[in-house]
């Protein structure tokens, strides 16, 4: 390969989208992780896509929204590069409405969408009956419904992105000296060293357990029920996740709050009581103190770059992370928001 660019130090959502975006501008990538690419929470089963409601906005809001709409065609290009699916769609959300109080503040939040999300999706209240078979129980007959929440398969997005990237001629590799600038995307380790570095806590990892199914919908819009994501995929599964954990001892093994999740899927979403569960999944995820992602560069480090901390948001950030890393990588323009900015954590 020519000389190195950009050296990209994590090879998860953030480090494979940087890379494409960069790669995407002319500039020479190699991507080094000593695991593989998605060996991280990159590499799960959920892939919800969804968004903040649409109130009380605010910059994080914002961004998150831009970069859900950038994301069909952000993925359409890595899929026609690497040949590859990512199991992206934009096949929106239904969430049960609990009463007439709670169907008043989804009305609301309706109107709110109409100017928030610029007339390119939709958040509204229909009856169940007009939601098709794959709906959650509903104690009011009344369902949210939003067009602007989509899925993908994480593991199969970070394939997706590997094919791209190596069809365009950038490496990625276990092992390789730093070249160029370099850009830390290392997810909840990488936080641990910066924790160290920095000397107060600037972020964790949450570790989170998911579960799935054997169960074909792959058109079926994903479900959210008292805080549980229902996922179908392009690929005949559904996912359902998942469980917050701030303290655990292994960051990969599943227990009994799999069967718990199981439990609360069904009670949901009936129809699953009969599918086989094929897969219990688990990884911890980066989340920054300031719940934002840390974008921008790495203080008193010339030439090195930080981007962390995406959380449960994190393939949903990623097509407008990769753009603001890309303008600041290579044409050294700050498009950053100030919260997510590395000096507003440390």
């Amino acid at each position: 390969m020519a000389r190195i660019d950009i050296t990209v130090r994590g090879a998860g959502i953030f480090g494979l989208s940087v890379a494409w975006a960069c790669v995407m501008r002319g500039a020479s990538v190699r991507v080094v992780d000593p695991f593989g690419a998605g060996a991280g929470s990159s590499g799960g089963i959920v892939g919800a896509l969804a968004p903040h409601v649409p109130e009380n906005w605010n910059d994080k809001k914002e961004f998150q929204l831009e970069s859900l709409l950038m994301a069909e065609g952000f993925w359409a290009a890595v899929e026609a590069a690497g040949g590859v699916s990512s199991g992206y769609g934009r096949t929106g959300r239904l969430q049960p409405v609990a009463d007439d109080a709670a169907e008043g503040l989804a009305r609301a939040r309706g109107e709110n969408a109409k100017s928030l999300w610029k007339g390119r999706a939709e958040w509204g209240v229909k009856p169940a009956d007009a939601a098709g078979a794959f709906r959650p129980a509903t104690p009011s007959g009344l369902l949210i419904h939003d067009t602007l929440t989509a899925r993908m398969h994480p593991r199969r997005a970070c394939a997706a992105l590997v094919a791209a990237l190596q069809a365009k001629g950038c490496e990625v590799v276990t092992d390789a000296p730093d070249e160029g600038l370099v850009v830390w995307a290392t997810g909840w380790q990488g936080l641990l060293d910066l924790n160290t570095w920095v000397g107060k806590n600037v972020g964790a990892g949450i570790k989170g357990q998911a579960v799935l199914f054997d169960y074909a919908a792959p058109d079926a819009p994903q479900l959210f029920v008292d805080g549980l994501h229902i996922v179908p995929h392009a690929d005949g599964t559904v996912a359902i996740g998942s469980t917050s954990e701030r303290e655990f001892d292994s960051p990969t093994a599943t227990d009994d709050q799999c069967d718990t999740l199981i439990d609360r899927a069904i009670a949901a979403l009936p129809e699953l009581a009969d599918a086989p569960a094929i897969e219990r999944w688990a990884g911890v995820r980066p989340r920054a103190k300031s719940r934002a992602p840390m974008l921008g560069a790495w203080p008193d480090r010339d030439g090195h770059f930080i981007v962390n901390g995406g959380f449960k948001i994190g393939f949903g950030m990623a097509p407008k992370v990769s753009e603001v890393m890309a303008d600041l990588l290579l044409e050294g323009r700050d498009t950053i928001p100030e919260s997510f900015r590395v000096a507003a954590s440390i």
